[in-house]
C-alpha cells in the first residue's frame, strides 16, 4: 500500500472514508490537496482478428499512490504501445489479440488518461503521496487526493524560504504613559465588540520566526511534525509542486496547463470541515463562520489574525484593509450628516431661495421650449431651490477639504496598519517570490521555438522541450511579438471608452426628445412634470447602462489582458487591474461628469438657442441650479450599483451557478450504484460543488470604485459615505460569507502590501481635490454669491442676488415661430428673464457676456487655484506629520534583529559546547578501554607462562583470544 499502486480485486478492498473526510483511508496522513477530473469509460467496438495498440491497465478497486516505484502498475504509455506493436509484428496470428476501434471522444479520453498518468507518476517522483477512488461508473467525477509528507515539506519549505516559529520568544515593548492608559480604557470599553476567537495566552510575547532551515532544526519548536506545518502552508507548498511539475504530452507545464486543457478539472485545497453542525468540534472554518461570516454579529471586530491563518496574508490584508476604509467611513458620515442637518436648519433663513419662493417678485421666465412651451414664473420652482440649498451650501465646502483630508489621512492609517500586520505577521524582509511563467506565455514562447526550428521529428520536439523548460530564462517574447495584442487593446480601449461616452449622449437625446414630446402633451399635471419625470427616468436608464456596460468591460479587460501575453501572474493581474479600472471608473463616472461640467454650459439663449437635430433645444439646468440633479444622479447610479451589483448580484450569481454545476453533472452521470462509494459526501465531494476562487479583483474594484463616490463628488452629495458606510457594514458580513461557505477554500499567498490598488486608491486622492474644487467653483452657486455679497451688494446681504443672476430679453426678438402660442399670461409679456450674465436690450452690446460674467469666471477660477493649493498642502503636512511606520513598529523590528543575532549565537555556542562534550567523553573512553585492553592482557599472559618459565607471545595470544 505504502510504495506502490495497489490493485485490488473488485469489492472489500477498499478501506472505509476517513471518519473526518480530511486525511487519507488510514486516518493518519492528511489531504493537502485535491485533484478533481471527470472520466468516461471506452464505449469502443472491437475488430476480431487484429491485436491492440492501446492495452489498458485499469484498478477495479482503490489505487494507493505513494512516494517510490510503482510495483505491478501501469507500465508507460510509450512502453505499451511499443510493445503492443512488437506483438502484432512476432505474432500477427496470434489468438486474443484484437483490434480496439477508437470514437473520437474515446481516442480523447484515452489521451486524457495517459496525461494524467504521467503527470501522476511525476508528483510520485516529487515525493508527493497520492489517494485515488476507482472509476466503477461509465462516467463521473474521480479525486485524486495528495498528502506531502515530512520530507517534502521541509524540503520545500526550505527552498520557499517560508518563515517558521522557533524556540526563542521575546518581548514586546509596551506604549508607556497616558498612551498605555488610553489604550486599557479603549480594549475595556470594546471587549463585547471582540470574536470569541482563540487568542495567544501571553499577548505581551511574540515568537521568533525565521526561514526554515533543514540544517539548523534545533532552532524551531518541533513538537509533533504532522503539525508543525499549519494547513494553509502544506497546501501552499504541494501548490507550488505542481505548478511546476510538467509532462511530455503537449508539452504542459504544471497543473494551470492542465486544468486549461481539460486534464483535470479543478484543483483546490480543502476546508477544514463543515462549518454548520452540532458537533462539539469547532474547526478553524467554524469558528470563522460562528463569528464572523454572520449578518448577527455585524457589530464585532474581524478576526483578522485567524483570517489570515485560514485564507492567508492576501485575503487578510484585503479584509484588514476593508475593515479600516468601514471605520473610517464613520467620522466622515457624521460630519456629512452635520452638513446635510446644517441646510435643513437654515433654509428657512437662505434669502436667495426666499426670493425665488416670495410670488410678489414677478419674474417671469422666458420658455423652456419652443411654441408649445409658455412663460412661467420663477417661484414655480420653489421647492428645486429649497432642495438644492440642502447641499449647496457654505457647510459643503469646509465638508470638501475635510474628505481630502480625511483621504489622505485614511491612506497614511493604511500604511501604518500595514506595517503592523507585517511585523506580527512575519512579513517585514519578505522577499519577491520567483514566480513561474504563466502556461499561456509558455505555450507561445514554445511554438515561437518551433516556428523558428522547424523540427520533424518527435524525439527532437521532446528534446526542445525540455531544453526549453531549462532555458526559458533566456529565451522571451520581444515587443513585436506582443505587437498584435497591444494594437488590439489600445484600438478596443478607445471603442470601449467611446462606447461609455455614445451611452451618455443616448441618454441626453433621450432626455431632450422625451422633454419635447411630453411638452406637447395636453394633461397639465404632464407638462407641469416635465423635468422630473425626464429626470428620473432617464438616471434609472443610465444606471441600467452602467450595469450592463460593468458586466461588458469586466470580459473585455480580461480578454485583452491575455492576449498581452503577460509572463506572471502578478504582471497579469496589474494589467487587467489597471484596463478594468479604466473602463469600469470611465463607464460610471461618464454621465456625472456631463451634469457636473457640461450641462447647460452649451444652451445659448433667447432667440439664439443651440439646437441638435435640426428641432430640439440643448438642455438646461434647473432654475436652483445643476446642483441638484447632480447629487440625483450620483445618489441614484451609487446606491443603484451597491444594492443591485454590489449585494444582489454577489449573492445571487454564484447561488445560480453553484446550481446550475450540480444540474449539469447530475444530467451528464448516468445514475448507477457504487458499492464503494461511502453513503455520506466527503469533505472533498463537497468542496468540489463549490464555486472556484476567481481572485480579489472584483472585490477590491467594487470598493475602489465606491471609494470614488465618497471622494470625488462629495461637495454635491455629503451624505455618501453615510451610505458606503451601510454598505459596507453589510459587505463585509457578504464576502466572509461567501469566502467560508460558498467558495473553495483558495490558496494562500504571501503578500506584504496591497499591490497596485494603493497607486489607484492615491491617484483618486488626489483627483477629488481637483473636481471637488470645479464642482465648487463652476457647479455650485457658491463663487456667484460670494461675489455678489463682496462686491455688487448695496448692504452686504445677499437681498437681491435672484435678481442679479437674471438677464432680460425681449421676446419681440424671439424667431418666428418659436414664440409660447395660446400664452396664458393675461398681460402681454414684454421681456422675459433667463439665468446668465449678459447685457441688457437696451444696452449698446445688447446680450452679451457682461463684465459680471468675467469677474465671476476670474473668482472661480482663482478658488481652484486657491482651494487645490491649500488642500495639498494640509495633505503633504498631514502626509508628514504621520510617519509611515509606528514608532513602536520600527523599534520592535529592530530589537528582532537584535534577538535574532543571539539566538544564533547562543545556540552555535551551545551545540560547539555539545560536540565538544561528546568529544571529550569518546577520548576518555577511548583511553580508559585502551588502558584496561593493556591490564586484560598482562594478567592474561602471566596466567599462562609454561611450565619451563617461558611464556606464550602475547601478540599470538592475542589473536586467538
Amino acid at each position: 500500500i505504502i510504495n506502490n499502486y495497489v490493485e485490488g480485486i473488485q469489492t472489500g478492498v477498499r478501506d472505509k472514508a476517513s471518519p473526518s473526510g480530511l486525511h487519507f483511508r488510514d486516518s493518519k496522513r492528511k489531504v493537502d490537496y485535491v485533484l478533481a477530473y471527470h472520466y468516461r469509460k471506452r464505449l469502443a467496438h472491437h475488430v476480431p482478428g487484429a491485436a491492440s495498440l492501446e492495452p489498458r491497465c485499469e484498478s477495479a478497486s482503490v489505487a494507493l499512490v505513494s512516494n517510490g516505484s510503482t510495483g505491478k502498475g501501469c507500465a508507460e504509455p510509450q512502453q505499451q504501445k511499443d510493445d503492443g506493436q512488437r506483438a502484432l509484428q512476432e505474432w500477427p496470428g496470434l489468438p486474443g489479440l484484437e483490434v480496439v476501434e477508437l470514437s473520437p471522444l474515446d481516442t480523447l479520453e484515452e489521451e486524457r488518461r495517459l496525461q494524467r498518468e504521467e503527470y501522476e507518476r511525476k508528483l510520485l517522483e516529487a515525493g508527493l503521496e497520492i489517494e485515488k477512488d476507482p472509476e466503477n461508473k461509465s462516467q463521473g467525477v474521480s479525486f485524486v487526493r495528495i498528502h506531502a509528507p515530512w520530507q517534502v515539506l521541509s524540503r520545500e519549505a526550505e527552498i520557499l524560504k517560508i518563515k517558521m516559529p522557533t524556540k526563542k520568544m521575546y518581548e514586546i515593548t509596551e506604549e508607556k504613559g497616558i498612551l498605555k492608559t488610553l489604550n486599557e480604557i479603549w480594549c475595556k470599553l470594546t471587549e463585547p465588540l471582540q470574536p470569541q476567537v482563540p487568542q495567544q495566552e501571553n499577548t505581551k510575547m511574540k515568537t521568533l520566526s525565521y526561514p526554515f532551515s533543514r540544517e539548523k532544526m534545533y532552532l524551531y519548536n518541533i513538537k509533533d511534525k504532522d503539525t508543525f506545518f499549519d494547513n494553509a502552508t502544506r497546501s501552499r507548498i504541494v501548490r507550488e509542486i505542481l505548478k511546476r511539475t510538467s509532462t511530455k504530452a503537449r508539452n504542459s507545464m504544471g497543473i494551470g496547463t492542465l486544468i486549461a486543457n481539460n486534464i483535470y478539472d479543478a484543483a483546490y485545497p480543502l476546508h477544514d470541515g463543515e462549518y454548520e453542525g452540532q458537533s462539539d468540534d469547532k474547526n478553524e472554518r467554524k469558528l470563522l463562520y460562528q463569528e464572523w461570516a454572520r449578518y448577527g454579529v455585524f457589530y464585532k471586530f474581524q478576526p483578522i489574525d485567524l483570517i489570515r491563518k485560514y485564507f492567508g496574508e492576501r485575503i487578510g490584508l484585503y479584509f484588514a484593509w476593508l475593515g479600516l476604509y468601514t471605520e473610517f467611513l464613520i467620522p466622515s458620515s457624521v460630519v456629512g450628516i452635520i452638513v446635510f442637518l446644517y441646510g435643513c436648519i437654515t433654509i428657512e433663513s437662505d434669502i436667495p431661495s426666499k426670493e425665488m419662493c416670495d410670488q410678489r417678485n414677478a419674474f417671469t421666465m422666458c420658455p423652456l421650449c419652443d411654441k408649445f412651451c409658455d412663460y412661467w414664473n420663477l417661484s414655480s420652482a420653489c421647492a428645486t431651490a429649497q432642495a438644492s440649498h440642502l447641499f449647496d451650501n457654505p457647510a459643503t465646502v469646509f465638508f470638501s477639504i475635510f474628505m481630502a483630508l480625511w483621504a489622505t489621512m485614511f491612506l497614511e492609517q493604511w500604511k501604518r496598519l500595514q506595517m503592523r500586520l507585517s511585523y506580527f505577521w512575519d512579513l517585514t524582509g519578505l522577499e519577491e517570490e520567483e514566480e513561474h511563467p504563466r502556461p499561456e506565455y509558455e505555450t507561445k514562447l514554445l511554438q515561437k521555438k518551433l516556428k523558428n526550428k522547424n523540427f520533424t521529428t518527435e524525439i527532437l520536439s521532446h528534446l526542445l522541450f525540455y531544453v526549453f523548460c531549462l532555458q526559458n530564462e533566456k529565451e522571451k517574447l520581444t515587443w513585436r511579438d506582443r505587437m498584435p495584442g497591444y494594437a488590439a487593446n489600445f484600438g478596443l480601449i478607445l471603442f470601449m471608452i467611446m462606447l461609455a461616452f455614445s451611452a451618455v449622449f443616448g441618454v441626453i437625446v433621450y432626455r431632450i426628445t422625451t422633454a419635447a414630446a411630453l411638452s406637447f402633451s395636453t394633461n397639465e399635471t404632464t407638462r407641469s412634470n416635465v423635468r422630473v419625470t425626464v429626470t428620473a427616468t432617464a438616471v434609472i436608464i443610465n444606471l441600467v447602462v452602467v450595469l450592463i456596460l460593468d458586466e461588458i468591460y469586466g470580459a473585455v479587460a480580461k480578454w485583452l489582458t491575455e492576449i498581452e501575453i503577460p509572463k506572471t501572474e502578478k504582471t497579469f493581474e496589474e494589467r487587467l487591474i489597471l484596463k478594468a479600472f479604466l473602463l469600469k471608473f470611465v463607464n460610471s463616472y461618464a454621465s456625472i461628469f456631463y451634469v457636473a461640467f457640461f450641462k447647460g454650459r452649451f444652451v445659448g439663449r433667447p432667440g439664439r438657442y443651440v439646437y441638435v437635430f435640426e428641432g430640439y433645444r440643448m438642455e438646461e439646468c434647473a432654475p436652483g441650479g445643476c446642483l441638484m440633479e447632480l447629487c440625483i444622479q450620483l445618489s441614484i447610479i451609487m446606491l443603484g450599483k451597491q444594492l443591485i451589483q454590489n449585494n444582489l448580484f454577489e449573492i445571487g450569481i454564484p447561488k445560480l451557478k453553484k446550481l446550475f454545476r450540480k444540474l449539469k453533472d447530475e444530467r451528464t452521470e448516468v445514475k448507477e450504484m457504487d458499492a464503494n462509494q461511502s453513503k455520506d459526501p466527503q469533505q472533498w465531494d463537497l468542496d468540489y460543488i463549490l464555486e472556484p476562487f476567481t481572485g480579489l479583483t472584483p472585490e477590491y474594484m467594487e470598493m475602489i470604485i465606491q471609494f470614488g463616490f465618497v471622494t470625488l463628488f462629495v461637495a454635491s452629495f455629503p451624505l455618501a459615505p453615510v451610505f458606503a458606510l451601510l454598505n459596507n457594514i453589510i459587505e463585509v458580513r457578504l464576502d466572509a460569507k461567501k469566502f467560508v461557505t460558498e467558495l473553495r477554500r483558495p490558496d494562500t499567498v504571501r503578500e506584504k502590501d496591497i499591490g497596485i490598488w494603493y497607486n489607484i486608491l492615491s491617484g483618486i486622492g488626489k483627483l477629488s481635490v481637483i473636481i471637488n474644487a470645479f464642482v465648487i467653483a463652476v457647479t455650485s452657486d457658491f463663487i456667484p454669491r460670494l461675489m455678489y455679497q463682496y462686491a455688487y451688494s448695496q448692504n452686504g446681504t445677499m437681498h437681491g442676488f435672484i435678481n442679479h443672476t437674471l438677464s432680460y430679453f425681449n421676446v419681440s426678438q424671439l424667431k418666428a415661430g418659436t414664440q409660447p402660442e395660446n400664452s396664458l399670461f393675461a398681460q402681454e409679456v414684454a421681456f422675459c428673464r433667463f439665468k446668465d450674465y449678459r447685457e441688457p436690450p437696451w444696452s449698446p452690446h445688447q446680450y452679451e457676456l457682461s463684465k459680471q460674467y468675467w469677474a465671476v469666471l476670474s473668482a472661480r477660477l482663482a478658488f481652484v487655484v486657491l482651494f487645490q493649493n491649500l488642500v495639498m498642502f494640509l495633505s503633504v503636512l498631514v502626509d508628514w506629520m504621520i510617519p509611515d511606520i509606528p514608532k513602536d513598529i520600527s523599534e520592535q523590528i529592530k530589537k528582532e534583529k537584535t534577538v535574532l543575532v543571539d539566538f544564533f549565537l547562543k545556540e552555535e555556542h551551545e551545540n560547539l559546547k555539545l560536540i565538544e562534550s561528546f568529544i571529550a567523553h569518546d577520548k576518555r573512553k577511548r583511553r580508559s578501554g585502551t588502558k584496561s585492553r593493556r591490564t586484560r592482557a598482562a594478567s592474561f599472559s602471566q596466567c599462562h607462562r609454561s611450565p619451563k618459565g617461558s611464556f606464550t607471545s602475547f601478540s599470538s595470544q592475542h589473536t586467538v583470544v
